[in-house]
């Protein structure tokens, strides 16, 4: 099985050392270039064979839109799929990228293991029955940022797994709430192709999640958000915390 050849840009020279290292340690993938500027990157297209370019959106020289702009006009026979990178989520430049070709938006500062797993979700878009196009995959960075918010406000650590797979649950079921109506064939799988695990993992990692939730001190909080949403003294299944969650990210766009 071939490798994933990955491209960077960015002019945050650390962040691209960490991002190589992270990357090439992936066993399905490899860093096959990397740039500082916008120029450099469009050269490193050109003169490189990229499957996935992840793209900052402000670089020297070049911005990352113009890049997109630059590669669109390359008419490239297979151009590679990009992710872009920000620190601002604006709805606008959004719109844009997606516009100009990019096949995901992810806001910095953001989680190593997701990142490679959204590499291999937009190489790959259908290689697991639950994802029909790249465009399942790209949704409003502010979407993301208030799921993210909505876990972490209820008590939920960042670095346990079951916090990316129900950020994703979350932002999924938000964009398309028939999700929720078929969980476990659907959403389960959705969320394992994206990190490269299994339905079943998932599941499980997001209950130990809601576990982790439970156990806070925030208990009369939580009663109060999940109240006929659940029996009264048991924790709320799966999908009724993301139906619930998702609920709240009602004004995210």
């Amino acid at each position: 099985m071939s490798r994933i050849r990955v491209g960077l840009a960015d002019d945050n020279r650390e962040l691209i050392e960490l991002l190589k290292e992270y990357v090439d340690n992936q066993a399905d993938m490899e860093v096959a270039g990397w740039a500082y500027n916008g120029q450099e990157c469009i050269n490193m297209v050109v003169e490189k064979s990229i499957d996935v370019l992840v793209l900052d959106i402000i670089m020297p020289h070049i911005d990352g839109l113009a890049v997109l702009q630059k590669i669109k006009d390359l008419r490239h026979t297979q151009p590679p799929k990009v992710i872009m990178l920000t620190a601002f989520g604006q709805e606008d430049i959004t719109k844009r990228s997606v516009e100009l070709g990019a096949s995901y938006y992810i806001l910095k500062p953001f989680d190593m293991e997701s990142l490679v797993s959204h590499i291999r979700g937009v190489h790959e878009p259908s290689a697991a029955a639950a994802v029909s196009s790249a465009e399942e995959v790209t949704y409003s960075p502010l979407i993301e940022e208030q799921a993210g918010a909505f876990l972490k406000e209820m008590g939920i650590p960042l670095h346990i797994r079951g916090y990316m797979y129900l950020k994703d649950a979350i932002v999924l079921v938000k964009k398309d709430p028939d999700y929720l109506k078929a969980i476990t064939k659907s959403l389960y799988p959705q969320i394992a192709f994206l990190h490269n695990t299994t339905a079943s993992r998932v599941e499980r990692s997001i209950r130990h999640a809601i576990e982790v939730c439970w156990a806070k001190e925030e208990k009369e909080k939580l009663d109060t958000m999940f109240a006929g949403r659940k029996d009264a003294a048991a924790k709320p299944s799966n999908s009724v915390f993301i139906a619930v969650a998702a609920d709240q990210l009602s004004s995210a766009r």
